[in-house]
């Protein structure tokens, strides 16, 4: 091979699909053993953000773990820079935090030596088991579990000890704090990796550790997320300017060493690297169950449709597990000729104390920076949405750059999925409203996207962006078929009709190869039933409430909201789940359409039932006449058992209220009776 000679550092393999975001399918190879070859040393920066919002929903502890992962990546640790942002604004963080800077010091060079993975402490003290001749596991697990007591006492107590308050000049900023909405810009840096003095216990750098709580006062809207987002991008640029931002949930830990690299590969390509704005990883989890009760992998939509995406422009940007060129996401637009040295880009030395450079820095994430500015419009995040990062996403395609998916064997980041069945609903109606905004509004995909992005992928994003509206067909099939069978009104062909067979071989074919493809994407049967039933439950509840919200908010009733999902759960909550046992347990509005419908079809299919069999001689025309509608109507109540065992069955915790189970057998039978009547 000659010198000079081109050699991709990513290979691409095309794969079939039969739908149109899913034409021309790809998947990404990247080619580690060449970056190193090529590029030796002489990588580019990586600036990682990491977000945290409440120190009772996302437990310090947690997100110490991710923090720690992020930081003991494969990568030279002087050009490695970990930001943490706390919107919560929490001294529980900010010591959690200092305690993660301590034991780095043992935790990183452990890591190294053994080539640990996961990175996570937990994650890795809890599934691997002690290696033979590997004298420092016991000493390093003992200290793991050490820190992770103190942190989890002081989050207990809710009270930093005085001894530890004393120890660190941090702890002054929370004199100045009214609460976690009305404070200044808390801004410290816990190891500042240009001080010689910064090394771990056997003499080798340490990354930057930077923690910040910008400025938060109730008269200013912090804009949640995409605000945190923007401030770090700000504070970074002062301190690291890594050209490559990777961004974080705290609950997504590293779980592959070689994940920078393999972005690396994209963006570090001679030849193609220049065109891409964002590589995006899958969204995993580690706490699934065999059969994935609550439909949470993805698995379908991850497996075949976005490398769908990513073959027709890219794949959207959903929020975690994001590697960004810094320019794209700063509003940049992509210029064909124009060459990107992503090793002399971050360069830039900064002479500044760390003390200096903490005050200095504070500004940028004050309340009034971004006034008269085109933060949140076209610099960074946009604001407005709840969805925040698909319309970035978007923004930053239809300034030209190309994004990529990247699925390696190895899952790159894991993190927490929703244990209760609530938790899911209130996630997939902040997801589905989003999304339903982005489309009805400026960033409508068909029209934003006009001549900017392909028209397969504006199409694309609108079969997501219409994931809410779904509930109208949805809700139709639920209740008026059930309805009309009361009352005797006959919707569909007879079964002796010809005409039934496409109703027929349209149900089979489609579900049959649903679940073939569900079972080649790795599942299970009953991890297919689990995914219809909640795909079930989520229209008929989230995507209903999403766009009830989003047309208040069209009307000026109803203001953005951004509702954080639990972490923590108690320990007969995770008792049932492992069992795979849905978890209701509370009152919701979302649970009484739920059971309501649930008790409709029972009590409609009870009805058809006592039709065919106490009038004989009608059985065989009710059943020709009304077939169809009594089988739609059973396989209701088949996906409902769930529901069924939670209102009269269950004694655990987690059934059905007795107020929701009440209110819903009114409901239903109000409905039959208005119907009938």
């Amino acid at each position: 091979m000659a010198e000079n000679e081109y050699v991709p550092l990513f290979e691409t393999r095309q794969v079939k699909g039969r739908i149109l975001f899913r034409w021309n399918a790809v998947i990404r190879i990247p080619f580690i053993h060449r970056l190193s070859q090529r590029f030796g040393k002489e990588l580019p920066g990586i600036d990682i953000f990491v977000c945290t919002a409440d120190p009772l929903l996302e437990p310090p502890s947690m997100v110490v773990n991710t923090v720690l992962s992020m930081m003991a990546y494969d990568y030279p640790p002087e050009k490695l820079s970990v930001y943490l942002s706390d919107d919560g604004g929490s001294n529980l963080t900010f010591y959690a935090m200092l305690e993660a800077a301590n034991f780095s010091k043992t935790w990183l060079p452990f890591c190294k030596k053994f080539k640990v993975e996961p990175m996570s402490p937990e994650a890795y003290f809890r599934t691997a088991s002690e290696p033979l001749n590997v004298q420092e596991w016991p000493s390093v697990k003992r200290l793991y579990e050490e820190m992770k007591m103190r942190i989890e006492t002081t989050t207990k107590l809710n009270q930093i000890p005085e001894h530890i308050y004393k120890q660190h000049k941090g702890f002054r900023e929370w004199n100045f704090v009214t609460s976690k909405r009305d404070h200044q810009t808390i801004l410290q840096i816990l190891i500042d990796g240009r001080d010689t003095n910064a090394v771990d216990i056997e003499g080798n750098p340490l990354p930057t550790l930077v923690y910040l709580a910008r400025e938060k006062r109730p008269q200013y809207h912090h804009h949640f997320k995409a605000g945190a987002m923007n401030a770090l991008i700000r504070i970074s640029s002062k301190i690291s300017n890594g050209p490559i931002i990777l961004n974080v949930d705290c609950d997504m830990y590293s779980n592959n060493s070689e994940s920078i690299k393999y972005s690396l590969c994209v963006f570090m390509d001679e030849e193609k690297g220049d065109e891409f704005g964002y590589v995006q990883f899958p969204q995993s989890f580690d706490n699934l169950t065999k059969n994935d009760i609550y439909g949470c992998s993805f698995r379908v939509i991850q497996k075949l449709e976005v490398h769908g995406l990513d073959a027709n422009g890219g794949p959207c940007f959903i929020g975690t597990g994001c590697f960004h060129r810094r320019e794209a996401l700063c509003g940049k637009k992509y210029e064909k000729n124009f060459r990107f040295d992503l090793k002399k880009l971050n360069n830039t030395k900064v002479n500044e104390r760390a003390s200096l450079l903490e005050e200095t820095c504070k500004v940028l994430a004050s309340c009034t920076f971004e006034h008269n500015t085109t933060w949140g419009k076209e610099m960074g995040l946009i604001y407005g949405f709840p969805a925040e990062d698909i319309v970035t996403g978007l923004s930053v395609q239809c300034r030209r750059w190309k994004s990529m998916f990247l699925d390696p064997e190895r899952d790159g980041f894991l993190g927490v999925a929703p244990i209760t069945l609530l938790q899911l609903l209130v996630q997939h109606k902040r997801w589905t409203e989003g999304h339903l905004q982005v489309f009805l509004s400026k960033y409508c995909p068909l029209l934003y996207g006009y001549k900017k992005i392909p028209l397969k992928l504006r199409l694309a994003y609108c079969a997501y962006n219409l994931w809410a509206a779904n509930c109208l067909a949805t809700l139709y099939y639920v209740v008026v078929p059930c309805l009309c069978l009361l009352k005797g009104i006959t919707l569909f062909p007879k079964i002796s009709s010809p005409w039934v067979l496409p109703f027929a071989y349209v149900a089979f074919s489609h579900h049959a190869y649903s679940l073939g493809e569900f079972l080649w994407c790795g599942g299970t049967f009953l991890g297919w039933c689990n995914d219809q039933r909640m795909w079930l439950f989520k229209r008929t509840t989230s995507y209903l409430f999403a766009s009830f919200e989003t047309i208040l908010k069209l009307l000026g009733y109803s203001q953005l909201a951004f509702v954080i999902t639990t972490k923590v759960a108690d320990e007969d909550i995770s008792k049932r789940y492992d069992q795979e046992m849905i978890e209701f347990g509370v009152t919701s509005p979302m649970f009484d359409i739920l059971a309501t419908l649930a008790i409709l079809n029972l009590l409609g299919s009870f009805g058809a039932i006592k039709k065919v069999t106490m009038h004989a001689d009608k059985g065989f025309k009710v059943l020709d006449q009304f077939g169809l509608q009594i089988l739609l109507c059973l396989v209701l109540v088949t996906i409902n058992l769930p529901v069924y065992q939670a209102l009269f069955f269950r004694m655990d915790k987690g059934k059905m209220p007795s107020s929701v189970t009440y209110k819903s057998i009114i409901f239903a039978l109000l409905a039959c009776t208005l119907a009938v009547y």
